[in-house]
């Protein structure tokens, strides 16, 4: 059986149409879908590798401030050691001063406790010489 002439027409356009659709249609399509693909693989690509950065950059800005809070609270206990030294030194000063003073009026108020003494037992020997030339009429 030999086929009608017809029918080979219809598979000649069938044919035909099968390659004119595939070149004017489904390879264009095809090509903007790999375009698309490539696009979207790239832009993923490239937002992990913003990610990855700005994790990093993260990372880096967390050890900087940390760093730089240590050195502040670093700084901040220098300072205040080195105030309680200087305090601790005014304090030393000041007790020693007053402790030299102190010593210094101790010994004033001792000196002159022993003038007053020694006064008043001249004074008293005088007023019981006076008192006795009085009474008795006699000098001592």
């Amino acid at each position: 059986m030999i086929p009608d002439i017809s029918t080979l027409w219809v598979v000649f356009f069938l044919l035909v149409c099968t390659a004119l659709l595939n070149t004017l249609v489904f390879q264009p399509i095809l090509k903007v879908i790999d375009q698309r693909t490539m696009a979207v693989r790239g832009a993923r690509e490239l937002a992990e590798s913003a990610a990855t950065k700005a994790a990093a950059a993260a990372a880096e800005y967390d050890q900087k401030l940390n760093a730089a809070r240590a050195e502040v609270y670093k700084q901040i206990d220098d300072t205040r050691r080195a105030a309680l030294d200087k305090r601790a030194a005014l304090l030393a000063d000041t007790r020693a001063v007053v402790e030299r003073e102190a010593r210094a009026a101790t010994a004033r108020v001792s000196q002159e406790s022993a003038d007053a003494r020694a006064a008043l037992d001249r004074d008293a020997t005088g007023l019981a010489d006076a008192i006795v030339t009085r009474v008795l009429g006699r000098a001592s």
